[in-house]
């Protein structure tokens, strides 16, 4: 049992600490992995399928950590 909560703990923690750390950008083919500026959970999972790629390069967040270069790359 011991065991158990601390393997649970041991998730929880990590599962914390990249939220805290990523952003997760869902493209239409694929996902895309950005680093965060801030250690927040703002904008952790960001939906980008079909016509909402303006929207990303809108939003003052993901403009600091990097995504125009990200969607250029991805030759969005």
């Amino acid at each position: 049992m011991k065991k158990t909560l601390v393997i649970v703990l041991l998730g929880g923690l990590i599962t914390f600490g990249l939220a805290l750390n990523y952003h997760f950008i869902l493209m239409d083919g694929d996902a895309k992995v950005l680093k965060k500026t801030d250690l927040t959970l703002d904008k952790t999972f960001v939906d980008a399928r079909g016509t909402k790629k303006i929207k990303l390069y809108l939003d003052p967040v993901l403009v600091r950590a990097g995504i125009k270069d990200l969607l250029r790359d991805a030759g969005k």
